[in-house]
């Protein structure tokens, strides 16, 4: 079981909400009124580690040692957004976010294959690590700047838990976790070709609520990441190239096989569904009867 060990290695370096950020630091003229209502829209946002840890918990039902690191990955993001809306209590308490307002992002996610899943929300907390990096470079105010920073090594952390996993989903399924590593990699590390940000918190994952069916668009201002992104902390090709770089990086390691670019990632992604095609070819006529001979007369 790997929940033992990560539940070790995160405890050592938990940061105390009280203690360890710089309340005292706090500095109003620092604070603009655009950057006080990001922090509203992101704690918001992080609140949807809550129905994402009901579709992990759902969709991973048969996997034990998962769901229980579901209870530390769980806890440390609920903690991200407690924080952000502690920082509004103390210092703009007319923007901390309602219970309806974090509410309106509960809701079911579709049913979805755990191994993407995975491999989703691995990319997305590398993804989470380099705009959080960028947030807490962006805002004046040393406080914010402070969790900014705290929550970026929290999320690269996570990440490397998720990576444990994924390791161990390697040796469990082989061929069909590279699989389906690749085609997610390939997807996530392309959002220089798409129109939204790539983020689990910003894709759809409920067909009935469509178009309402994002975190993002269940927001109070459902524009928010996208200004965030573009025209404050200006997370531009520079930025978004770390990212993809990160993600290629892991899945070189995991791979044991170099991939230099998406073109190579998504090369790869095509060999592994061409072989487990015919596998499965081979396995169907291996299962078909065998054609009865004619009776002798």
């Amino acid at each position: 079981m790997l929940y033992p060990e990560l539940f070790k290695q995160l405890e050592s370096v938990r940061w105390n909400m009280e203690t360890d950020i710089p309340w005292d630091r706090f500095d109003a003229s620092q604070l603009s009124e655009e950057q006080a209502q990001t922090i509203k829209m992101n704690a918001i946002t992080e609140w949807a580690a809550l129905p994402a840890t009901e579709m992990f918990l759902r969709d991973n039902r048969g996997d034990s040692d998962f769901c229980a690191f579901m209870s530390v990955w769980f806890f440390e993001e609920q903690k991200h957004s407690l924080v952000m809306m502690e920082y509004l209590r103390r210092f703009r308490p007319d923007l901390v976010p309602t219970e309806a307002e974090l509410h309106e992002v509960r809701f079911e996610f579709d049913p979805a294959p755990p191994l993407e899943t995975l491999m989703l929300h691995f990319c997305g907390e590398i993804r989470l690590h380099h705009w959080y990096r960028r947030a807490a470079d962006w805002h004046t105010e040393p406080v914010i700047k402070a969790i900014y920073d705290t929550l970026a090594r929290d999320e690269a952390r996570h990440g490397g838990a998720y990576l444990r996993y994924m390791k161990r989903a390697l040796n469990q399924f082989g061929d069909e976790a590279r699989a389906a590593f690749a085609k997610v990699g390939v997807l996530m590390a392309s959002a220089r070709r798409t129109a939204q940000a790539l983020h689990p918190t910003n894709l759809h994952v409920n067909e009935k609520l469509f178009p309402r069916d994002t975190i993002q668009s269940r927001l109070p201002n459902p524009e928010w990441l996208e200004h965030w992104l573009d025209k404050q902390i200006q997370f531009d090709t520079v930025w978004e190239n770390k990212v993809v770089e990160r993600i290629l990086a892991n899945m070189s390691s995991l791979m044991e096989r170099s991939f230099g670019s998406v073109q190579e990632l998504n090369r790869f992604r095509k060999e592994m569904t061409r072989a487990m095609e015919q596998r499965v070819e081979e396995k169907m006529q291996a299962l078909a009867p065998e054609r009865t001979k004619p009776a002798s007369v």
